[in-house]
């Protein structure tokens, strides 16, 4: 009963890893964003092999300082082979996507063809039919005040009965948007149409790439793809048309918290059941670019990137419309989202102005262990080397070996 309790927590929310972090509260007077005494390539290099040596099958990163870059890599992409991550590698990112389809939200916003506190009705009311279709508002699927319940338990079932048996199951089913919809809408809401605190629900986004589809006559990940991905420059980052990644990539191993021993590889997944809410590909690099892109208001005006910025309490968190602030104690305030599907992971945050970055990608997931009431997970070696990582990117003047607390998480996988 015990396991079968924690499998249901913690897969309420499935799609982003449990990004582990220090310092999600700015102490008084911390100093500006992004401010360091520059790369220190070698302790970056160090803190990557750390993750790799608490026991992440392999990790792969970018980093950025003003003009200053860094990518490096540690650990295999194959456990059978030993075939080594690159830097290059393209990665499946998860829910790293909604930023992508916030942003394609907010253009039409500022050229008037959306309107961010008008009903989703207005667009979708066969979708959302009824009051519930007029009570709920664009801006409450983007920042996750809809009450809207997540599709994910319905779309993989056997999750909630302690069993991994839908993920393969589902390894090459074809969702539609409509049926994750009605998935989401059949689940118990999680409150009322712009109740904060908000709850995290995938259902959201897709009903926001559906949006996109009725305004612009096109599908949203084209949309997506020619107003948002080729403007800022990224040349690895794409939804996929199949089930395979098309350049060099790792495999990526699901432990599902101990049901899956030993972990198995879901590289090769039918990426519709995350659609515009997780099936984006890209690279570690590309995710620096496109950040620098957005917070510098190439891919949007000042007004909209304004209300993106405009963030409420979500699960905990300071979630804006597909993006999330953190602010560490004596460094600054950083902006980004993470990601998971199955077997793969990733965290991107960017100072304000861009100038301080990093992105990183983990090849394997949930694989912590439970608490003894069932209810989370223990941090693992992996998290607490993955934050000194993240921290010394972002932070080099922090010291090492601070406690990580659970950060900004798009879909909390460990509560629900």
């Amino acid at each position: 009963m015990r396991r079968l309790h924690r499998l249901r927590t913690a897969i309420a929310g499935i799609g982003l890893g449990a990004v582990l972090i220090a310092g999600v509260v700015t102490a008084p007077g911390a100093s500006a964003a992004g401010t360091s005494a520059g790369l220190d390539r070698e302790a970056l290099r160090q803190s990557l092999d750390a993750v790799r040596d608490a026991g992440m099958y392999g990790t792969f990163s970018a980093v950025r300082d003003g003009g200053s870059r860094w990518a490096g890599a540690s650990g295999v992409a194959d456990v059978h082979t030993g075939r080594p991550v690159t830097a290059d590698m393209e990665h499946r990112v998860g829910s790293v996507t909604k930023a992508f389809t916030s942003t394609a939200v907010l253009q039409l916003v500022g050229k008037r063809r959306i309107a961010l506190d008008a009903p989703v009705a207005d667009y979708v009311p066969d979708l959302v039919p009824g009051e519930r279709g007029r009570a709920i508002t664009v801006r409450m699927l983007l920042n996750h005040t809809s009450g809207i319940g997540d599709y994910v338990l319905a779309a993989f079932p056997s999750l909630p009965h302690n069993s991994p048996a839908s993920l393969d199951d589902n390894r090459f089913r074809r969702f539609t948007p409509g049926q994750l919809i009605r998935f989401g809408l059949d689940a118990t809401a999680t409150g009322s149409p712009g109740q904060t605190p908000g709850h995290y629900s995938n259902t959201n986004y897709v009903i926001a790439g559906e949006i996109l589809r009725r305004v612009t006559g096109q599908d949203p990940e084209r949309w997506i793809t020619d107003h948002v991905i080729r403007p800022a420059g990224l040349r690895h980052t794409y939804f996929p048309t199949t089930p395979r990644i098309q350049g060099p990539h790792s495999k990526m191993y699901e432990s599902l918290y101990g049901l899956i021993d030993p972990p198995r590889d879901y590289s090769v997944y039918d990426m519709s059941w995350a659609g515009t809410a997780g099936a984006l590909i890209s690279t570690m690099d590309d995710l620096n670019r496109f950040y620098r892109a957005l917070l510098g208001g190439r891919l949007v005006g000042p007004a909209e990137l304004s209300e993106m910025q405009r963030t409420v309490n979500m699960d905990g968190i300071d979630y804006g419309l597909g993006i999330y602030t953190l602010d560490i104690p004596g460094c600054g305030r950083f902006w980004g989202h993470d990601g998971s599907v199955f077997g793969a992971g990733t965290v991107v945050l960017s100072s304000a102005d861009g100038t301080r970055q990093v992105a990183a990608a983990l090849n394997r997931q949930k694989y912590q262990e439970p608490t003894d009431d069932g209810t989370a997970v223990e941090p693992h070696a992996i998290d607490y080397a993955f934050n000194d990582y993240l921290v010394g990117a972002l932070c080099p003047a922090q010291s090492p070996g601070l406690a990580p607390a659970t950060l900004p998480r798009a879909e909390p996988t460990l509560l629900p």
